[in-house]
């Protein structure tokens, strides 16, 4: 075994366990991850940018901006992070538009303060935010490691060739079949069903894994960079790691709302309304 593969190996399950214990205990340890993770997010998509190079004043009020989500995330109060993260999308937006820089700006703080915002509201304070984050855990990891090896076992026709050119099609229909049995193993060891309901959501979040990914990779050749960062030794960066994640986190936070709005009377869940609960 090589030195690298042995440093990807070793890093890999020091990150997953970080990850596990803090979803394990929730609460303030699952925000400083969630805040944590979004600050890192938000560097390594500047970096890839050139944000501070191009627009040095726009990036730094984007920095304030994630510096005060994080801060609402660690704190628990999601209606102001949800809050400040608008007003400096739309502020962040006009500048761009009145001085004609880069529109990665806006795109990066909310794509950086809605990572924060989704992953704390997911896992919420009770048994349905622990499951329901088991639950996209299982579907997104699932989606990863099966889209590559039965790509890499059947191949055939490519995915998205100019954006990623080793992904396939065969490795995305693996890559969510694995994400509905493993997605739905998780649900049905904790709670009950007998419809569709969770396969269906398992499948919806593993498009939406492989979408995410497809899309940093699409960030990367736009910058003609290779890893997002080299603050994880042998994995790249942190939006290497997590870039399904975060699209998966995206569509569960948005989808919950939609729900939410639906329904008659208030639910605090977000685990409640997506798992059905």
């Amino acid at each position: 075994m090589s030195r690298e593969l042995r440093l990807r190996i070793i890093s890999g399950i020091i990150l997953a366990a970080i990850v596990l214990a803090a979803t394990w205990h929730g609460g303030l340890s699952f925000r400083l991850l969630a805040a944590a993770i979004s600050l890192l997010v938000y560097y390594e998509w500047s970096t890839i940018s050139d944000l501070h190079g191009s627009d040095p004043k726009g990036n730094a009020l984007g920095w304030v901006g994630l510096v005060l989500i994080a801060g609402a995330t660690v704190t628990g109060e999601s209606v102001y992070s949800m809050e400040v993260l608008a007003a400096f999308v739309v502020v962040s937006a006009i500048m761009v538009a009145l001085r004609q820089k880069s529109w990665w700006l806006p795109g990066g703080i909310l794509y950086s303060g809605l990572t924060a915002i989704a992953l704390a509201e997911i896992r919420d304070e009770d048994l349905r935010g622990f499951i329901l984050m088991l639950f996209i855990f299982a579907t997104v990891w699932a989606t990863d490691i099966f889209a590559y090896f039965v790509g890499r076992a059947i191949g055939g026709p490519k995915l998205a060739p100019r954006i990623s050119p080793g992904k396939t099609w065969s490795g995305a229909i693996g890559g969510a079949v694995a994400a509905v049995i493993a997605g739905t193993a998780i649900v049905w060891s904790y709670f009950s069903a007998d419809d569709l309901r969770i396969p269906m959501l398992a499948l919806v979040l593993s498009v939406c894994s492989q979408v995410g990914d497809l899309f940093e990779s699409f960030m990367k050749r736009r910058f003609n960079v290779k890893d997002s960062s080299h603050l994880i030794p042998g994995h790249g960066g942190v939006m290497d790691r997590v870039d399904g994640l975060i699209f998966a986190c995206f569509a569960a936070f948005l989808l919950a709302i939609v729900i939410s709005l639906t329904m008659s009377g208030e639910t605090l869940s977000l685990g409640g309304v997506l798992l059905g609960v």
